[in-house]
């Protein structure tokens, strides 16, 4: 039996596996350097549960030449940001290095909200008895960067690092329901650009999400982005800044019916974005 735990682990990874290459003129930019982002790139090509990457797998997720990658890989590994790895039988690769974890660090440290959001999604986690995730967007995909589960066992499995799709999820489409119209219709955009054959029904379910914010306040994903995961999410604009971040409120859908999560978790979560809005630099 497929567990939600499972699916969501294989839909993490499906995101993923997806070309990390950037939409970018870069030609008509004479101050864009074009190696610092293909190294750039390389890096952000690893995702949270990739234990090692090749260079084969390297150059198809960032859409460049075998060559390029080697060269890139070799002088990220002199840098500190990569270093080799083994796998024990035989096949060899490279894994994120310390020089990238004193980045990552250095940036969550100055993420106030995390301290702030982190008790009160806790609360919502245990009331709800289900999994309450902050995120911010990168590309087409969100990334948690906090993460609050309740003590039940019947949670997803993902977690801090972990990223989710733009189109079919709760918390993403909560993002596109609050950016700019000029943001969101370069984003859609780059989804479309993506799979030609799927974009209608993926704009259908953006538009009804786009609706459901302007209705509820929330948007929503019943087993549009796995068919047994259920979510609602929310998006707000985080003190000192026009940025925008999201939360989410999920789990497997035998557990979170559609009833529960909008009856009884939104007021729930919409008081809780409220909060932060409004109180996060305050902590």
């Amino acid at each position: 039996m497929k567990t939600p735990a499972a699916t969501a682990a294989r839909s993490e990874a499906a995101v993923d596996s997806r070309p990390a290459k950037r939409v970018i003129n870069a030609k008509a930019d004479r101050h864009f350097v074009t190696a610092l982002a293909r190294g750039l790139d390389v890096l952000s090509a690893f995702r949270s549960r990739d234990r090692m990457l090749g260079n084969q797998e390297l150059a198809r997720r960032c859409g460049l030449p075998k060559s390029t990658i080697s060269r890139l890989t070799y002088t990220l590994t002199k840098q500190g940001y990569l270093e080799h790895a083994d796998d024990g039988s035989g096949n060899s690769g490279y894994r994120l290095g310390s020089a990238v974890l004193a980045l990552g660090s250095a940036m969550l440290a100055r993420m106030d909200m995390r301290q702030v959001a982190r008790p009160l999604m806790q609360e919502l986690a245990d009331q709800s008895q289900a999994m309450v995730s902050l995120g911010m967007r990168d590309r087409l995909s969100m990334i948690y960067v906090e993460n609050c589960r309740s003590e039940s066992a019947l949670t997803l499995s993902l977690d801090v690092g972990s990223r989710i799709p733009l189109a079919t999820t709760a918390m993403g489409r909560a993002y596109l329901a609050l950016c700019s119209q000029a943001q969101r219709d370069a984003l859609m955009e780059r989804i479309r650009e993506l799979d030609e054959g799927e974009w209608p029904r993926i704009r259908q379910g953006i538009e009804r999400a786009l609706a459901e914010y302007r209705e509820l306040g929330c948007c929503t994903s019943f087993g549009e982005w796995q068919k047994d995961v259920n979510a609602i999410a929310i998006a707000f604009h985080p003190p000192g800044g026009r940025s925008v971040m999201a939360i989410n409120c999920g789990g497997p859908g035998f557990n979170l019916s559609r009833e529960f999560l909008l009856d009884e978790v939104r007021p729930r979560l919409l008081g809780l974005a409220s909060r932060l809005e409004g109180l996060g630099s305050a902590g």
